[in-house]
């Protein structure tokens, strides 16, 4: 059963699990179906993407004119994202914007270019919980793939527990990044929701979450 986070007539707004891919893969059934039979209806509609690997809060259109509706305001950037994630390393710079191109790397990766045609923008902050562990407040103004871990990357704090971009060695339970805040205008509604994340033992550590009451 998923968490469902937030409902309205038109939409959802549900806890994606970390592990889990927005599309079928190799499974049975993909998670919209999944929430489709939840809810007991024929249909939900997909109008953005987190990946498998990042947990928190994913909109699932009711209907096809939402699914319009919210697929263009995510297209104009018109809907807020704010991400948390943990880095075992200190950053270049504590807070700022990351700002380059994407290029595709080796296996499936990406990497950040100088260049800045159409760049991937990412404005930061961060702030130690303890020793060897940092909090990253990450709000995205582009939707491109991969980018907050690439950010992430070219800080040199990549994301705890990311084995594509960062230390394949540590034995780390999961990967610690996640969707955390939404906030958009629905048809002249103002829809703002926050979820902490509730997977992950990092996540529960008191030092993090002593800092994670404190985001805005």
């Amino acid at each position: 059963m998923f968490e469902i986070i937030y409902q309205h007539q038109d939409f959802i707004i549900i806890n994606k699990p970390c592990g889990l891919s927005v599309h079928k893969d190799d499974q049975e059934i993909g998670l919209t179906q999944m929430i489709a039979n939840q809810l007991g209806i024929k249909q939900v509609w997909l109008v953005h993407r987190l990946d498998k690997v990042t947990s928190g809060l994913l909109i699932l259109a009711l209907n096809q004119p939402a699914a319009i509706i919210l697929s263009g305001l995510f297209a104009k950037h018109k809907i807020s994202k704010t991400y948390i994630a943990l880095s075992s390393h200190k950053p270049k710079k504590k807070q700022g914007l990351v700002v380059g191109d994407m290029e595709k790397a080796r296996r499936g990766a990406w990497k950040l270019s100088p260049s800045k045609q159409n760049p991937a923008i990412t404005c930061f902050y961060s702030v130690s919980c303890e020793p060897n562990l940092r909090l990253f407040v990450l709000t995205p103004q582009t939707g491109k793939t991969h980018q907050l871990r690439v950010a992430m990357k070219s800080l040199g704090s990549p994301i705890l527990g990311d084995e594509l971009y960062g230390d394949k060695t540590e034995n780390i339970d999961r990967t610690y990044l996640h969707a955390y805040g939404l906030d958009f205008v629905y048809q002249n509604q103002s829809i703002n929701v926050k979820y902490l994340p509730n997977c992950g033992e990092f996540f529960q550590r008191h030092s993090v979450l002593d800092q994670l009451k404190l985001i805005k």
